[in-house]
């Protein structure tokens, strides 16, 4: 079914003879075309980008779903006049993740409003949420359009202030979204205020592309360059007014065409400045500065104390070569092996905190530290904190949940050392794939493996078990019934035969208790 969405007039202002004749009919978007190519919009703040995304979504509101990443929350105003449903972002992670996926399962449009959240929040949220959307299960791949507003704020070409877990989490969000999305009904559409703040890797995966104002001779270049320009075209992007686009791709046209956005319905909550004469000056204008009102608290000044003087250079010879006192040792504990087992008990204690939290699973590593660490200060822990490394073998045992008579058995410290040939983020599900051999129980499902990886995703567990499988760890077989049953040549031992399709119990209580 072929739909054409009306994004205004071709304005004829450019320098093609195909333009000049065209000019003052509709500019034409084949949304059945846009589905399956995406697109990338580019202009400096005010070239009107806001109001194209919004031209766009209102003509494709009634033939398409519809997900907005909205920053400065400008598009929430579509949620009276078409009915999206706006998401506050102020929620954990894991709770917008799973009402990405509900809203992929009942196909009904939405906007992320990020406002009020600071830049690192931004784009933990958005990734959560963008990972909801693309890890729905493969009966609910309904067509979607997922329009990123400031899409350079969420896959930015370099590092900024924000920190580098933040940002890889959401440049990978982004890289799903714009690769990978299309097979499952996800079309991106990002706008940017600069190509060359954009990540490189998302910006070529557009294969439409309209492109607004811009003055710096780099995104310049660039511009011309995604549209199959000469250079000496490149100047024409400073005369561009406002609200006119450069338009090329299957899904708007197959050469360079210059169109004018037409109008919209609804309206952003912010707008641009507007001049307006100052008010009347009072007489008394220097009393109503300087004097202060009674509500008002008067601030103390305080001058800073002056800096003091440099130290000489004889001065600071002399600190370098001065010898460092030896540090004093703290003294020796008395009973030694009981501080030691007292401290082993409070970790265990700890870790099985964090393990039973229903949101652990689908926290990072990063997080669940800094939740260890808090933990650990509160429970009064002896001695020194555990380092990462030791912290992550800790919460993949912790996950394996064994009891102290198999963890002493050899066939269960076999599994351990076979267990540290993995890399860190999948040891925790081969051990709880392990426990249920060594204890001769049903093999686990796949939501109960998805959930101890960090996924909703159960072909992500299936995925796991062949790569365990690979490495000639274990041996996946079926009975007779369907039921699987994984085998460990090296522990001479196998799992009851458990359904793989089962519901995962432990999210089921979650659910519940909710």
């Amino acid at each position: 079914m072929k739909v054409g969405i009306d994004m205004g007039s071709v304005s004829g202002n450019a320098g093609s003879t195909a333009a000049l004749g065209a000019g003052g009919k509709n500019a034409m978007l084949d949304l059945e075309e846009l589905l399956a190519t995406r697109l990338l919009v580019q202009g400096n703040s005010g070239s009107g980008k806001s109001h194209l995304l919004r031209r766009l979504l209102e003509q494709s509101a009634q033939w398409v779903q519809q997900c907005i990443i909205d920053p400065e929350g400008d598009f929430v105003t579509l949620a009276d006049e078409y009915g999206h449903v706006v998401v506050d972002a102020a929620r954990t992670e894991a709770e917008l993740t799973r009402i990405a996926g509900r809203i992929r399962q009942h196909r009904v449009s939405v906007v992320l409003n990020l406002e009020g959240l600071d830049a690192e929040q931004q784009m933990r949220a958005a990734a959560a949420f963008l990972g909801g959307l693309f890890d729905a299960e493969r009966d609910y791949w309904y067509p979607m359009l997922v329009v990123v507003d400031e899409a350079q704020l969420f896959a930015p070409a370099v590092g900024g202030e924000v920190s580098d877990e933040a940002r890889k989490v959401s440049l990978g969000a982004m890289t799903n979204l714009m690769c990978r999305g299309r097979k499952r009904g996800l079309a991106g559409v990002i706008a940017t205020q600069r190509l060359a703040k954009l990540a490189k890797n998302v910006a070529a995966e557009a294969s439409n592309f309209l492109m607004g104002r811009t003055f710096l001779d780099i995104d310049m270049a660039r511009a011309s360059d995604l549209l199959g320009m000469e250079r000496r075209q490149a100047e024409m992007f400073r005369d561009l007014q406002r609200g006119h686009f450069i338009a090329l791709g299957p899904a708007l046209s197959r050469r360079p065409l210059p169109i004018k956005i037409g109008v919209v319905q609804t309206s952003a909550r912010s707008s641009s400045p507007k001049l307006m004469p100052l008010p009347d000056a009072p007489v008394d204008a220097m009393d109503l500065i300087f004097t202060p009102s009674p509500d008002e608290v008067r601030p103390l000044v305080r001058r800073p104390a002056p800096p003091p003087p440099a130290p000489s250079t004889a001065e600071i010879l002399a600190q370098v070569t001065k010898p460092k006192p030896e540090a004093e040792q703290p003294p020796e504990p008395v009973f030694p092996g009981l501080i030691e087992a007292e401290r082993e008990e409070l970790i265990d204690k700890v870790m099985r905190q964090i393990i039973d939290d229903p949101e652990a699973s689908f926290r990072s590593v990063a997080v669940l530290y800094q939740d260890f660490l808090v933990r650990c200060r509160i429970h009064r822990v002896p001695g020194e904190p555990l380092a990462l490394p030791a912290f992550r073998r800790r919460l993949a045992l912790a996950q394996a949940s064994i009891d102290g008579d198999t963890a002493s058995t050899e066939t269960w410290q076999k599994a351990l050392a076979l267990s540290e040939s993995l890399t860190d983020d999948v040891q925790g599900v081969f051990l709880i794939v392990a426990q249920a051999a060594v204890t001769q129980a049903p093999c686990p499902s796949d939501a109960a493996l998805a959930r101890a990886y960090g996924s909703h995703s159960t072909s992500r567990a299936r995925r796991l078990l062949t790569y365990f499988e690979e490495r000639g760890l274990l041996v996946v077989r079926n009975d007779f019934t369907g039921k699987r049953i994984v085998a460990f040549p090296d522990l001479d031992c196998e799992t009851a035969a458990g359904d793989p399709n089962a519901p995962d119990d432990m999210a089921e209580e979650n659910t519940a208790a909710e």
